[in-house]
């Protein structure tokens, strides 16, 4: 009998035994309300995060599309020029685009429609023996059907000069305006800014 008693006071109760203390209670009604609020809240989240960026994953995916475009476009404009296949460079333009060129802050020629464009384009390259374009960085705004870039370019032209093989060298930043006709992405214009140039003789080879 004084065993059971003792076991029934207060000071031999195990932890596991005692009754919840009001702090606990507590406790658990604080963790139950806030995952409460949790799953309320998670939702409502996640649709002002859907409000504030209403583009679908098929915009999205355009998107990505236009600019893998718009980038091939300007390469193959470089690549056609390395080659000289101004023919094939005009097309990558529209029929009435313009093209300016910039030097030294002091704006050149202008050139309008594809046949000017690809007379000059072809006058020019023909002076050089070797063309040699590499392309670097390109940023676009889209606009729908139209569309903003700046790509930047460093161009390489050896050409005869009196027997010497002469290499100039330019920095060139293209300005170009897009726009897609029959879901192709063209040039409708381009300011060509030639930012700096440097020139040196070759060595024999």
């Amino acid at each position: 009998m004084m065993t059971e008693n003792l076991v029934e006071h207060s000071l031999f109760r195990t932890h596991n035994d005692e009754p919840p203390r009001p702090d606990e209670h507590e406790r658990r009604w604080v963790a139950a309300s806030f995952l409460a609020l949790v799953f309320l809240i998670t939702p409502l989240a996640m649709q002002a995060r859907s409000m504030n960026n209403p583009a679908t994953i098929e915009q999205r995916l355009q998107t990505i599309e236009d600019k893998a475009a718009l980038k091939t476009l300007v390469d193959t404009f470089s690549n056609l020029a390395d080659t000289k296949d101004v023919a094939a460079q005009v097309l990558l333009f529209t029929e009435d685009a313009t093209v300016t060129s910039v030097s030294g802050g002091e704006a050149g020629s202008t050139f309008a429609g594809r046949k000017a464009i690809g007379d000059a384009f072809g006058g020019y390259l023909a002076n050089f023996e070797t063309v040699y374009h590499i392309n670097g960085q390109q940023t676009v705004e889209l606009n729908g059907d139209t569309a903003t870039g700046t790509a930047y370019c460093l161009v390489v032209l050896i050409a005869d000069e009196n027997g010497k093989r002469i290499k100039n060298t330019a920095g060139v930043t293209y300005h170009d305006e897009y726009i897609r006709r029959d879901g192709q992405w063209l040039i409708a214009k381009r300011t060509s800014h030639f930012t700096w140039r440097d020139q040196e003789e070759m060595a024999a080879n």
